[in-house]
């Protein structure tokens, strides 16, 4: 497995790999899964026997610490050129998972490669520094070197089939899940006892902070209610300016989030577009009222309809933002129930179940290669 997206400390794909590279190896304790880099990388906390990491940026043993620093694009297009299939021929790898978007650009086995939304293509402003992605994905994809495909929801599944004319076969829906740890959480936060709604997630544009914030503003003006911003600052995100109430925590430590969840007047997630979503399942899972967009990634994520776990409004629309968080403090026993389906929903998410899926999808890739 890819173990790259690792080198950022926060964020949903570096949750997705260790989550999912920690529950493969407790689910199936007799296959062995290496999680290999060309950059250094934290070693999974507690991981069974049976889960090992590599670095060739690492010159003492794999599993210590980040002796090295990273490597130069050139160096890096040579490791999944070359280095990479050198290590996996080494390690006798059956099957390579490209969690974030690339897999060797030689076929020398079955390779599966994560697709998590489409955001470097339809917006490029929204990830600015995925020129690389960008460039090598579709080739990657298009040309049939990439086996079987893995998004997060069938949404992102019909829109990635679309766009990369990929048979459909060959392309499957995996969800996502939240830790155990995301559970009701009630008594004081990190946030202190003033009323606040939250938002967790990386700041960045395609999340809609800005609106959020206006949101929020009018908010404020006849409630006495916070702001919590909970995730690291992108660097094409301007950080807003500091104003009474506004609280930015930065990272947070994922042991610190249940209670922030549990304890928020409403979790806000007004997204513009997204892969899945796992802020709001989080949020769902620890009993929360959720706010939250549109997207049709999202609304698999909530249920939809059929599951009312959410309340969604248009995330262009910041006057129906504010009007939700208006109802959040005005009636919060309004929402018990909507709180008791959240619950209820994300009960259907596990990572055990993404693992099996996962595990189904490597299968297929070896009889198809």
């Amino acid at each position: 497995m890819d173990a790259t997206p690792l080198t950022v400390p926060t964020g949903g794909v570096p949750r997705y790999t260790i989550s999912l590279a920690t529950a493969l190896a407790e689910c199936y304790p007799h296959d062995q899964y290496w999680l290999v880099s060309d950059q250094p990388f934290p070693s999974a906390a507690r991981a069974p026997a049976n889960l090992r990491s590599y670095s060739s940026a690492v010159s003492s043993s794999p599993a210590n610490g980040l002796p090295a620093p990273g490597l130069t694009e050139g160096k890096g297009q040579r490791w999944w050129l070359s280095g990479l299939p050198r290590k996996l021929a080494q390690l006798g790898a059956d099957v390579f998972h490209g969690t974030d978007f690339s897999v060797p650009y030689i076929p020398l086995r079955p390779s599966v490669m994560t697709v998590s939304d489409l955001s470097p293509w339809l917006n490029p402003s929204w990830q600015p520094g995925a020129q690389r992605i960008r460039r090598r994905t579709p080739f990657l994809l298009r040309s049939g070197i990439c086996t079987m495909v893995i998004t997060h929801s069938e949404a992102i599944r019909r829109a990635a089939i679309a766009h990369f004319q990929l048979p459909p076969d060959r392309v499957v829906a995996v969800p996502l899940a939240a830790s155990p740890n995301f559970r009701p959480v009630r008594g004081p936060s990190a946030a202190g006892t003033m009323p606040y709604f939250l938002y967790v997630g990386t700041l960045e544009p395609r999340k809609n902070v800005a609106a959020l914030i206006e949101a929020w503003r009018h908010v404020r003006r006849t409630r006495n209610v916070d702001l919590v911003l909970a995730g690291r600052v992108r660097e094409d995100f301007p950080p807003p300016d500091p104003e009474q109430g506004l609280r930015l925590l930065g990272a947070v430590e994922e042991r610190d989030l249940p209670e922030l969840y549990s304890n928020a007047a409403a979790s806000v997630y007004p997204s513009l577009y997204e892969g899945f979503g796992l802020p709001v399942l989080e949020a769902m899972q620890c009993g929360g009222l959720v706010i939250t967009s549109n997207d049709p990634a999202i609304t698999e994520v909530t249920g939809g309809a059929s599951h009312n776990a959410a309340l969604h409004v248009d995330a262009a629309d910041t006057k129906a933002l504010a009007g939700a968080l208006a109802a959040a403090l005005r009636s919060p026993t309004n929402f018990d129930s909507l709180r008791q389906r959240a619950v209820a929903r994300a009960a259907e998410f596990s990572w055990s179940r993404t693992a099996h899926l996962t595990r189904e999808v490597y299968d297929a890739a070896r009889r198809i290669f």
